[in-house]
């Protein structure tokens, strides 16, 4: 889809832990890696949404802060932003390349 030279995509992984989603931010990045697509992917707090809103583009919530869905993708539609929930089995089960593919297909 994302080919060496275009924009590089960013995309930000939102928890309230954060050891899972370093997991599956590593398996995200192997396989856009492997596809030899340039793309930053990142994991950090939940509250670092706000201070990271013009630096990405695509947000995914870990399943445990799906309830911060609707709030987020109201500030996030604003400037032209997307804020998705990871499904939960691929996330508890470290399916980066399903994650990252779904990912990539929302921008």
């Amino acid at each position: 889809i994302f080919k060496r030279g275009e924009i590089m995509k960013k995309i930000l992984l939102l928890c309230s832990a954060g050891l899972s989603t370093a997991m599956v931010v590593k398996k995200m990045r192997e396989a856009a890696d492997a596809r030899g697509i340039e793309c930053e992917i990142d994991a950090m707090g939940i509250e670092a949404f706000h201070e990271c809103l013009n630096e990405y583009d695509i947000f995914l919530l870990g399943p445990q802060i799906r309830f911060k869905k609707e709030e987020y993708s109201e500030i996030a539609a604003k400037v032209g932003k997307k804020v998705e929930v990871i499904n939960q089995l691929d996330y508890g089960m470290l399916k980066g390349e399903k994650i990252f593919d779904w990912a990539i297909s929302m921008m």
